[in-house]
């Protein structure tokens, strides 16, 4: 497959955006099922069944332990789905204003041909910061079409990421990811990349976190 990485163009807009939608969604599943696998949340399904029938019948046994499945579920989705619909009204509305408009800052599309038709299957971008004396940058939205995964695109995605903020010298890149994404850790350990903090700091309610038992990590790569 050839594949070529460059820089973003306002037409790639639209497939950009239900790329980054769909990467972001299909987290959903993993994410209830962390949490519904964990020690805790297995007693409370048990304890709710046992509860449902001594309450009721074998018909509560199953109502209560049900709602509470679909309870979880539900924040999971409303989780996901909530960081969607927040960056496609802020950041990712305008692209090239958030993220071409510096020289510390850039957004790239990895465009493959399939059938002879060019087809945008990954992206990523970075901004560039500063906190006191240090300069690095911040990797973002690496997304990678399903259909092209296991390929190598997103170690080339990263690299492309780690190369640019090398030339403008900065001292290192960081990344956010959350606790689900085990390849995507894997991937960002396997470049180089070391935890520095686990965290839950988000805009979704406190609730709804505890409930998905998601942990968000970030992550470092010294250069």
């Amino acid at each position: 497959m050839q594949l070529v990485i460059r820089r973003y163009r306002p037409s790639d807009k639209d497939t950009m955006l239900s790329l980054f939608s769909a990467g972001i969604l299909e987290n959903i599943q993993p994410c209830f099922n962390n949490a519904i696998s964990s020690p805790l949340y297995i007693s409370i399904t048990l304890a709710l069944c046992v509860a449902g029938y001594f309450l009721g019948s074998v018909l509560g046994a199953v109502v209560l332990p049900g709602a509470w499945v679909g309870l979880v579920y539900c924040c999971c989705h409303e989780l996901h789905s909530r960081y969607v619909r927040n960056a496609l009204r802020t950041n990712m509305q305008d692209i090239p204003g958030n993220y071409l408009s510096r020289p510390d800052d850039c957004y790239w599309v990895a465009e493959a041909e399939v059938d002879g038709i060019a087809q945008i299957v990954g992206m990523v971008a970075v901004v560039g910061k500063q906190s006191g004396n240090e300069r690095y940058g911040e990797l973002l939205r690496m997304s990678i079409a399903p259909t092209c995964r296991r390929m190598g695109l997103g170690v080339r995605l990263a690299q492309t990421v780690i190369d640019f903020c090398k030339e403008r010298g900065f001292s290192a890149v960081v990344l956010e990811t959350a606790s689900v994404r085990l390849a995507a850790v894997a991937l960002y350990k396997k470049l180089g990349f070391s935890l520095v903090l686990k965290h839950t700091k988000s805009p979704t309610p406190s609730w709804i976190l505890r409930l998905a038992r998601v942990t968000l990590l970030l992550m470092k790569k010294q250069l």
